[in-house]
């Protein structure tokens, strides 16, 4: 479709000038003598004139254009006398004296605009018409200008960009492949590659000390919240580096990205322990745009209560000054909210400290008055605070607590809007264990090496002691989502041998 100018070039400053533009037909409006089209195409929507008194023709023909139709025009620029200020173009109009209809359409099965009446299943049947709504073309710019962006940066630090094959042979990871059946070798098949690993570790041994690829991934599993079966990914490799220069160089790339494509200005990246996240969040991707950081009750113990005596841990959160926000219906709402099968809770329990001075508990019957004030009082609960609390199995309870962190931050509306809170969560474990299989598997992968200081700790025969060992591995978190992550991997024969041998493997298998 040819075009001489697009919506997005059209200013005031260029009143006067012929322009020509092509497009589709958002609406048509017919008003007394005048005709107005608001032509829509990749770049914005401008408004075209017809006038009756000056082209009779040329509006009458207008007039025949409905929504989706295909049009092209030329026509000079000029001030709209009723200016629209919140599109780009809506101080000016096009009044146009050449007009053609390259293509019609038929009425569309929705509307075409940010906010459509078409719900999910018609919109991927008629995807086509979908890309054209801002909401989505938006995105496919915004990922071409990230892949851009990332480009360049990596360029200017040295890195080059290699592809690397598709049609791959089968590795034992942690998916399904993908398999795509040979034709030259009968009854054999390709795998499609779930992350390009495999080239990463020819290419560092060929002296490639600095490659990026941003590339396609393929796994045959489950669709997620954030995952499908093919979905892409920046890779980067560096060779003879330590933690530190990844930390910093790939947080110089986030910090240029938001920069450039957001506008936004990120600060010096916080680095919290695996640890200290799921202690104090519950989560190895902890959402910090807002606080609720998890407080150790266990003074709540020793008071005969025995759903916390007996408890592994007794932990919870405080809500600082939100206690008019909670009503008898909506703790209530919370605790079968905690109770349902994806969550897990036996109950929710509570302190409310009221605006009058008195408290509210659940567990008050359990406890006197005094040794009631005395708890809130340890725990800095102020007036018009409420403590959320739970107990139980330790790994169980702090998922739960996380998990109702995260719901009370969306039903308070603490989280604020267009703000980002990004850290990096460090010091992951190296292996995890598996109570069915009797065995540890690598919680990043087989050749993720350990931080120097926990080597030693390798050669022990102590479950706890292996629990305990470090990964030198990293993931970048951004507002409760992991946006990438990585490891220094293990360059030592020995070493390697000796990983391979806590998770299991054979000497062939290895």
């Amino acid at each position: 479709m040819y075009r001489s100018h697009n919506c997005g070039e059209l200013r005031a400053g260029h009143i006067g000038e012929q322009v020509s533009l092509a497009g589709w037909v958002q609406i048509a409006r017919n008003l007394g003598g005048m005709t107005f089209i608001d032509l829509r195409d990749r770049y914005g929507i401008t408004q075209l004139a017809f006038n009756m008194e000056e082209n009779e023709e040329l509006c009458q023909q207008a007039r025949k254009a409905g929504r989706e139709y295909v049009i092209q025009i030329t026509g000079i620029v000029r001030e709209r006398s009723n200016k629209n200020l919140n599109r780009p173009t809506g101080e000016i109009e096009i009044q146009v004296n050449e007009f053609q209809i390259l293509n019609t359409s038929q009425v569309p099965p929705f509307t075409i605009e940010d906010q459509t009446d078409g719900g999910d299943d018609i919109r991927m049947k008629y995807r086509y018409l979908d890309i054209r709504r801002s909401a989505v073309k938006d995105k496919l710019m915004f990922r071409h200008q990230i892949a851009l962006e990332t480009r360049k940066y990596l360029s200017q630090n040295a890195f080059i960009e290699i592809e690397t094959p598709y049609l791959i042979k089968s590795t034992p990871e942690g998916a399904r492949d993908f398999v795509v059946p040979s034709r030259m070798n009968g009854g054999q098949f390709y795998a499609l590659p779930q992350s390009p690993q495999t080239f990463k570790q020819l290419l560092m041994v060929a002296g490639m000390d600095k490659y990026f690829q941003i590339v396609r991934c393929f796994r045959d599993e489950d669709l997620r919240a954030d995952r499908q079966p093919e979905f892409t990914q920046i890779d980067c490799e560096m060779s003879f580096v330590e933690r530190e220069d990844i930390l910093n160089m790939f947080e110089g790339l986030m910090r240029h990205l938001f920069k450039e494509c957001l506008d936004f200005e990120l600060e010096a990246l916080p680095r919290m322990s695996y640890d200290d996240a799921i202690k104090y969040y519950g989560s190895d991707k902890p959402d910090l745009r807002f606080d609720l950081k998890f407080v150790d009750l266990n003074i709540l113990k020793g008071y005969g209560f025995p759903v916390f005596d007996e408890a592994e841990l007794v932990t919870g959160f405080i809500v600082k000054g939100l206690e008019s926000r909670f009503s008898n219906k909506e703790l209530n709402e919370l605790t079968e909210w905690v109770k349902r099968p994806q969550i897990g809770a036996k109950g929710l329990a509570y302190i409310k400290m009221n605006s009058d001075g008195s408290i509210k508990s659940t567990i008050a019957k359990f406890y006197t008055e005094d040794q009631i004030k005395t708890i809130a009082e340890n725990i800095h609960l102020a007036s018009g605070d409420i403590m959320f609390i739970l107990s139980g199995n330790r790994e169980k309870t702090l998922k739960q607590l996380g998990e109702l962190r995260l719901e009370i931050g969306r039903r308070m509306d603490l989280i604020k809007a267009n703000d980002f809170k990004p850290l990096w969560v460090l010091d992951f474990p190296l292996l995890e264990w598996d109570e069915d299989k009797n065995r540890f598997f690598a919680m990043h992968h087989p050749f993720t090496s350990p931080l120097p200081n926990d080597i030693e700790k390798m050669h022990s025969k102590d479950k706890n002691v292996l629990s305990s060992i470090r990964a030198d591995a990293y993931d970048l978190v951004i507002n409760g989502a992991e946006l990438g992550g990585g490891s220094i991997r293990i360059h030592n024969r020995q070493l390697q041998s000796i990983n391979f041998g806590l998770l299991g493997f054979t000497p062939e298998e290895a």
